[in-house]
């Protein structure tokens, strides 16, 4: 567990921009806030890790004005809609997110698929 910008990011590994030792390039800095425990955590593999004890849930559409991503340059809370539609940048900072990220949004925001 670390504190970024004074949100509590858990995880394997943390470091002050919430790269984890799962995703740790220079741009995965952000957190997202699950759904399903309300805590911050820098990927699913680190919530897997972390909270064993329950399944993760997406967030639904109806929802995606809930901030719940982290810029872990700055510390910005993004509405989900706002990430989604960020082009894998801070609206804040304009620090880079990965554009890879977007391959895992069906684990943790309402997709087609999901």
């Amino acid at each position: 567990m670390r504190q970024v910008h004074g949100t509590e990011v858990q995880g394997v590994d943390v470091d002050p921009q919430t790269r984890c030792a799962h995703y740790h390039s220079e741009i995965d800095i952000i957190a997202i806030k699950f759904k399903c425990c309300g805590s911050w955590f820098p990927c699913y593999e680190c919530h897997a890790a972390v909270a064993p004890d329950h399944l993760p849930q997406v967030w639904p559409r109806n929802e995606f004005d809930q901030p719940a991503v982290l810029c872990g340059n700055c510390g910005y809370r993004l509405a989900i809609d706002e990430y989604l539609n960020s082009g894998s940048t801070c609206t804040n900072c304009n620090a880079r997110f990965n554009p890879g990220c977007a391959n895992h949004y069906h684990l943790y925001f309402e997709t087609e698929s999901s």
